[in-house]
């Protein structure tokens, strides 16, 4: 007797689920298509066979992205939905081409999924927090190789993993081949483990004179932007920068939006709020303060940008989820964040008809501004060259990669995880920071407003970390690392060329059914 569809589906969902950070479950993540792959199996039209791959999408985004609702109720059932929309046409996909033959139904679906996972890292309403090569973020030691591959190196993994296990489950069934092919599926299973502690660099212990210092506040950020407790942030901040900082610190780390007197970026340095800021800049001229902040931009009387909006005064300027690059003697540098969340710091051009449905986090009401590409902070005379990595910035491993490529010799991530309450959302932002670690082999420092802030190694191991809800700091002595790995020089290649055979695939299947009529 044949398992229902509606039990296969919801178990697939379940597994996804149960396989994700920060569960312990992780290697669920191998049979979790399998029942899905099952349903596909079977005779049914290809609309019912869309709702079937919805249910299990659902219950998958669902009980890993729930903690979305802690900030904004309306915008995530809308984020759940949209995302378990889009993640059924890979399958789809794979549905209409299997048909052609179980080896073409497979490189369809491979080549589909990975093809979305690239979409949405790139397009308006990108959100790839859930690629599935995201699932290994806390077993960094089995995938050392993401320095060349990165995540879609995982995603890959993962799919012919799963492939395989059911092809040698049919074949068990069936008394065909089945020694043959569970030779092959535990190979691909074992094989990447074995490349990654074969792999695996070993850190040279060093005496480091200098060190850095990473900040926690522990500030409510849905009180943070109130005027009246700007300046007590502001003095809290350098409370703890004094006490943590010593003659070796080189560099402090504020989360995102510390500095959270909204200010045109040409004024920070006469705002009154700063002003404490600068003068422990002068009392310390060899330490680089690296923070987030909230500022604007003055275009004049010409809309200089898509997202620049018009003033009262008919002038036109940006708003800025930005960062901030203070040391003494050197001018002001800003970086704005460039990978903005959609719905929350920006609303994609089609869907500007429902600009008042959608919420900002932090006060401002629009979509950001943006910088078009990353850049590092760097001054001469101070070793750390950094990154200034805005919070959900650290989810694209190619964007992190631009960072490195722009000289960072460690990646400085400042964020406020708080919106989220103590869920799931702010330990998963944090394992994923470990990806990034290991993609780029360099030194990770995360400076999270609630927390959980931490010193992470190029191995993807955490060294040092301070628990959620603290106020607390971390000092360390991080090396520097120079050099790009391949996946930094060469960015998300599998995606590319996956999204060529999907596109080759698609032209394949409409020019056939053009032939047939």
């Amino acid at each position: 007797m044949k398992t229902p569809s509606l039990y296969l589906v919801i178990l697939s969902g379940l597994l996804l689920y149960l396989a994700w950070p920060a569960s312990s479950l992780m290697p669920l993540i191998f049979i979790a298509w399998i029942p899905l792959l099952m349903v596909a199996d079977r005779n049914m039209t290809a609309a019912r066979f869309f709702g079937w791959t919805f249910l299990t999408t659902l219950i998958w985004n669902t009980g890993t992205t729930w903690w979305m609702w802690n900030s904004t109720d309306v915008g995530t059932i809308a984020a759940i939905m949209f995302n378990s929309m889009l993640m059924t046409f890979p399958w789809w996909g794979y549905y209409h081409l299997k048909k052609k033959g179980r080896r073409i139904g497979y490189i369809s679906l491979i080549s589909f999924w990975m093809c979305f996972e690239y979409i949405h890292h790139n397009w308006q309403l990108s959100w790839p927090w859930l690629s599935l090569g995201n699932v290994f973020a806390m077993y960094p030691d089995i995938i050392q190789w993401y320095e060349f591959t990165g995540v879609q190196g995982g995603t890959l993994w993962v799919l012919i993993a799963n492939i395989f296990l059911y092809e040698t489950i049919g074949a068990y069934q069936q008394k065909t081949a089945f020694q043959k092919k569970i030779a092959i599926t535990i190979t691909i299973l074992i094989l990447p483990v074995l490349i990654s502690l074969f792999i695996k660099p070993s850190l040279q212990k060093e005496k480091i004179k200098h060190n850095l210092v990473i900040v926690q506040p522990n500030v409510d950020p849905y009180g943070k932007f109130n005027a009246g407790s700007t300046s007590e942030q502001i003095s809290s901040l350098l409370q703890l920068t004094e006490q943590a900082i010593d003659s070796n610190t080189a560099l402090v780390i504020w989360p995102e939006t510390a500095m959270s007197a909204a200010e045109w970026q040409d004024n920070v340095l006469y705002n009154s709020y700063y002003q404490p800021v600068f003068e422990f800049s002068k009392k310390h001229p060899s330490i680089s303060i690296v923070s987030g902040i909230e500022t604007f931009k003055n275009y004049g009387y010409e809309k200089l940008t898509a997202t620049a909006r018009a003033s009262g005064s008919g002038t036109y300027y940006d708003a800025f989820n930005a960062a901030v690059h203070i040391s003494n003697g050197q001018p002001i540098a800003f970086y704005n964040k460039s990978k903005l969340v959609p719905g929350v710091e920006s609303l994609p051009t089609f869907l500007n008809f429902m600009a008042p449905v959608f919420e900002q986090f932090g006060g401002t009401i629009g979509g950001y501004g943006r910088s078009e590409s990353a850049t590092a902070f760097t001054t001469a005379q101070n070793p750390y060259s950094s990154a200034p990595i805005i919070c959900y910035e650290s989810v694209y491993g190619e964007y992190v990669g631009e960072y490195v490529k722009q000289g960072a010799n460690i990646l400085t991530i400042m964020t406020n995880d708080g919106w989220w309450g103590n869920t799931p959302g702010h330990r998963q932002h944090l394992h994923y920071a470990k990806l990034r670690a290991i993609e780029t082999r360099k030194w990770v420092a995360r400076s999270a407003n609630t927390g959980i802030s931490a010193v992470i190694n190029p191995l993807g191991e955490i060294k040092v970390s301070e628990p959620w809800n603290q106020k607390t700091t971390i000092k360390y002595s991080v090396p520097v690392v120079s050099g790009e790995t391949f996946y930094v020089r060469w960015g998300d290649y599998l995606y590319k060329l996956t999204s060529v055979i999907s596109v080759l695939l698609i032209l394949w299947k409409f020019t056939d059914k053009l032939r047939k009529k």
